[in-house]
């Protein structure tokens, strides 16, 4: 859909400096906006105002002058969502809101994946789930697009109700309350708080984790129907199996049944799973092509369970993108199924956010995957009080490089600050070869 500047203006109270221009792209990084509105942040580190000049942009949304034509604004980040909330006025497509401690990326993804059955589907790349990736999601759907996916995060109560009131989803998918920025809301009581603005915002559905109290909880605060999924919900998975790591199970849901084998690697996935299908069915789509699609559905996000076989035999499974105690034992359970009873390591980096209970978190993890039989190795986090710590990446693929040998499973992660991908692609310059059967 194309816009103009002058309706940027008016749609977020700015004054228009220079000639009107069109655009049909958002963008907020300088790299990427040739041709785009140039959307200005001042940041803590960076001031994208001093980028405008080299952005080729259309235009630039700024809260201080810049080479003409721009829209100038007291914050480009509120503009930003307002100018997303006018735009949200003029779309037919039905919204799906998604939030969770651990899982929205990747439900996120598998979303997309499943309701692209049933009509054109805009969804984030990566995790723009922010005040500013989730406006930007927005902006990307079209007239045609029929369901637009909305991946919400929050660092503090009311930060999902205001992305709601920007969005204003039809639809709330909330996955689980986890430790997540722990630090940051002080108990799980609060995250439940913050989560729960979603399903408060929902018009017609709310689809909840009937297997997390906290989030079974949030059907009271619901304005709209509730549907549940999880071995105590309505839609479940029966006859569980792991090949490999990957998933085998028999969708059930009240539409129906049908057979699931899942391409992505971790029992986690399963109640991903079950939260997209959930929302497919209540769209209407038949139970047999939400199993096809969830059958066929790849990792659309880097660095998250990302499985790739050495031709010396070696398999490593890079999940560096992020880490919380939850998703570390997720990603420790799948690393243990790879291995399937062979040598298994677990490279760990710190986990951030995790408030006063860092220490222990950090231990409880290390002490889990001992649990599950591997060989644990802290980079630049002692807390894990590892078998083996190591200061930097270059000393942890040193060390996997002396000890690691053929048939061993090598799980990588850690935070995202952590920059832990780097030793994963330290371990896969080794003759790598992406296995045939796992996408990469």
């Amino acid at each position: 859909m194309s816009f103009t500047l002058a309706q940027l203006a008016a749609a977020t109270g700015g004054r228009l400096v220079g000639p009107d221009v069109s655009f049909d792209r958002v963008a907020s990084d300088s790299r990427d906006a040739a041709g785009a509105l140039f959307v200005a942040i001042a940041g803590e580190r960076v001031d994208g105002h001093d980028f405008a000049a080299d952005a080729a942009a259309a235009g630039v949304l700024a809260s201080r002058p810049v080479a003409e034509p721009y829209v100038l604004v007291p914050d480009t980040v509120v503009a930003l969502g307002a100018f997303a909330g006018w735009h949200r006025d003029r779309l037919t497509a039905r919204v799906v809101g998604v939030t969770g401690s651990a899982g929205k990326t990747s439900t996120k993804d598998l979303l997309a994946a499943v309701l692209a059955e049933g009509g054109p589907v805009v969804a984030p790349p990566g995790s723009l789930n922010t005040d500013v990736g989730a406006p930007l999601t927005v902006l990307r759907a079209t007239a045609e697009t029929a369901h637009l996916v909305v991946e919400m995060g929050a660092r503090h109560v009311g930060d999902i109700a205001r992305l709601c009131a920007m969005a204003r989803p039809q639809t709330a998918v909330v996955l689980n309350v986890g430790s997540a920025h722990l630090g940051e809301f002080g108990s799980r009581e609060a995250i439940a708080a913050a989560k729960g603005e979603l399903v408060e915002a929902a018009t017609d559905l709310a689809v909840l984790n009937a297997d997390d109290p906290l989030v079974a909880g949030m059907a009271g605060r619901a304005r709209s129907r509730v549907r549940t999924f999880g071995a105590a919900g309505e839609v479940r998975a029966e006859d569980l199996v792991l090949d490999r790591g990957r998933p085998a199970f028999r969708l059930v849901a009240p539409e129906g049944s049908t057979p699931v084998r899942m391409l992505l690697v971790g029992r986690h996935h399963v109640g991903n799973a079950l939260a997209a299908a959930t929302v497919a069915l209540d769209a209407g789509l038949p139970v047999e092509v939400v199993g096809a699609a969830l059958n066929r559905a790849t990792p659309a996000s880097r660095w998250r369970m990302e499985v790739t076989d050495r031709a010396d035999g070696v398999t490593v499974v890079n999940d560096a993108y992020n880490a919380n105690p939850e998703s570390m034992r997720a990603a420790i359970d799948a690393t243990a199924a790879i291995a399937g009873g062979g040598r298994a390591w677990a490279v760990l980096g710190p986990m951030y956010e995790l408030g006063d209970d860092a220490e222990a978190d950090h231990a409880a993890v290390a002490a889990y995957a001992r649990g599950a039989g591997a060989r644990v190795v802290a980079v630049d986090a002692p807390a894990y009080a590892a078998d083996v710590e190591v200061p930097d990446v270059a000393a942890a693929a040193d060390l996997l490089a002396a000890e690691v040998r053929p048939g061993d499973v090598v799980l990588v992660k850690a935070s995202r600050a952590a920059g832990l991908e780097r030793l994963a692609a330290a371990l896969l310059r080794q003759d790598a070869r992406v296995a045939p059967d796992v996408p990469a």
